[in-house]
């Protein structure tokens, strides 16, 4: 696959989680706070499967395309520091936001709605400073 593929999918990738990230930060989380705890464990487990199936390929996609560039000799500060943010993106999401909802599986928690709120912040900032990062990138690519 052409470098320039690999830059387009990966640009696509890293700004389809750009909005999906600001959309679960701005209003999917805050709108947790409103769910009835009699009607939380049903909602909460669809909004767990139905937003797997979006941000699941984006983040994969985001790590294959990220592995291929470098695969392919994209080297510097701004590809190196875009994936140090993926990483950051990527531990919060594991070490963070999982075991929240993990805790959300089995009981309304206001507690645990006001983490994922507050604690989603780092992957919003860094899902947005990727993206700009990327953006560079690709204007990089294109000057060439």
């Amino acid at each position: 696959m052409s470098l320039s593929l690999l830059l387009t999918l990966h640009a696509a990738a890293t700004w389809g989680m750009v909005g999906v990230i600001w959309l679960v930060q701005l209003l999917v989380y805050p709108a947790m706070r409103e769910v009835p705890a009699e009607r939380w464990i049903p909602w909460h487990l669809q909004h767990c499967q139905r937003i797997s199936y979006v941000v699941g390929p984006l983040m994969l996609g985001e790590v294959f395309t990220a592995l291929g560039l470098w695969l392919q000799g994209l080297s510097g500060a701004v590809f190196y520091t875009s994936l140090a943010l993926l990483a950051v993106n990527w531990l919060s999401t594991l070490v963070i936001q999982i075991p929240l909802h993990g805790i959300c599986e089995g009981v309304h928690s206001p507690t645990a709605i006001r983490r994922l709120i507050t604690t989603n912040w780092i992957r919003t900032l860094a899902w947005s400073a990727r993206g700009v990062l990327v953006g560079v990138l690709v204007l990089e690519a294109t000057r060439v």
